[in-house]
């Protein structure tokens, strides 16, 4: 039997080693599938269902993530105001805002932009390449 060694590119103690991606977005579906997809890449994937909690964690942070990903459609605040609150603190943070609510052009006129825009509903394979475009290899 072969035991995972700290080289090891692989495995539950890898969790994390390419960075942490915040995902928020108030369907609980939609966060448990984010996770799914891009925990086993070997990102920690942060969720949160209140952007409120999203932004104090981001605050406090000792790391920010590398992506934030989030939903534009919200309860009490935006995902233009969570990446506008974020960019306050990190103007270079990257964030892929999806929606299935509003389409890419409604950013044009907005300050702050997203890097990236993702419309909902998407399959797995379209949030990874949004989240790898983003990233270094």
């Amino acid at each position: 039997m072969h035991k995972m060694s700290k080289g090891d590119e692989t495995g539950p103690d890898k969790k994390g080693r390419r960075g942490c991606i915040f995902v928020v977005d108030d369907e609980p579906m939609l966060l448990e599938l984010a996770e799914a997809i891009l925990e086993p890449l070997g990102y920690e994937v942060r969720t949160f269902s209140n952007p409120d909690v999203a932004l104090e964690a981001y605050r406090t942070a000792s790391v920010l993530p590398v992506v934030v990903v989030t939903d534009y459609s919200m309860h009490h605040m935006s995902g233009q105001q969570l990446l506008n609150a974020c960019r306050k603190i990190c103007p270079d943070q990257k964030v892929l805002l999806v929606s299935g609510t509003v389409e890419e052009d409604v950013f044009e006129k907005k300050e702050a932009q997203p890097t990236a825009f993702l419309p909902k509903p998407y399959q797995a394979n379209e949030l990874l390449a949004a989240v790898a475009a983003l990233l270094p290899p």
